[in-house]
């Protein structure tokens, strides 16, 4: 068991599927790690899929359609196992061979992309669940950690001259443009990697949700692909 997982008070730590998909969040945790050390070369599916554009949906066919060797297969039998699992529990699961993500370049004092600190929100309720399996993962942090970027005063300042409605419409002007969902990290703050192999559940901001949403982010590509699972 990693024991910066165990140790986090956000993070509860399972050792199966069942118990990843029905432990409750509650109180400060807002993240389920089935943490898992997984066999297998994921290196070698990564070197044989064709990244097409900078995001790649990766099929169950292209998958099956490639020759491996025997830790080859043992990696692309493990994807296959999670894509199942979580297509049973009725999830919609995507596997992305990922270069980068779409930048957000229409203000230089607020990034709403996904690599800005962020929390995932639905209108049904739902759970965010991913697993990289080769390169870079994400970070996870405490919601005590963060302040929400629409409340930074020079941000928020900046963000009202930009607005052009009435001042009523204001609030709403930041929740349709998603401001609302972004984070800047305190000084102090201690972000948790999620590491590879790791199967997560993240909590997602929904009206019924009982506990703060998972606040997170993507990692900055330093020119080599992730191998995503999402969903």
């Amino acid at each position: 068991m990693n024991s910066t997982f165990s140790d986090n008070n956000q993070v509860e730590v399972v050792s199966s599927f069942p118990e990843l998909i029905n432990t409750k969040f509650k109180g400060t945790v807002n993240a389920i790690c089935w943490n898992r050390n997984l066999n297998g070369d994921f290196k070698e599916i990564v070197s044989q899929l064709q990244l097409k554009e900078n995001i790649t949906d990766i099929s169950v066919d292209d998958l099956l359609a490639l020759e491996l060797s025997e830790k080859g297969i043992l990696a692309r039998e493990i994807i296959l196992n999670d894509l199942q699992l979580l297509t049973n529990f009725g999830a919609s699961p995507s596997l992305n061979l990922l270069k980068s993500y779409e930048r957000d370049e229409d203000f230089d004092f607020i990034s709403t992309d996904v690599y800005s600190f962020h929390v995932d929100r639905s209108p049904i309720g739902t759970d965010t669940f991913l697993c990289t399996y080769y390169g870079a993962a994400s970070d996870i942090i405490p919601n005590n950690q963060v302040t929400q970027k629409i409340l930074v005063p020079e941000i928020r300042e900046k963000l009202k001259q930009s607005y052009e409605g009435s001042e009523d419409g204001f609030e709403n002007f930041l929740k349709e443009n998603f401001f609302d969902l972004h984070y800047e990290a305190k000084s102090d703050a201690i972000p948790t990697n999620l590491g590879i192999g790791n199967l997560w559940r993240l909590a997602v901001d929904y009206p019924q949700q009982k506990v703060l949403p998972c606040v997170h982010r993507a990692p900055v590509e330093k020119g080599e692909v992730r191998l995503l699972l999402i969903c």
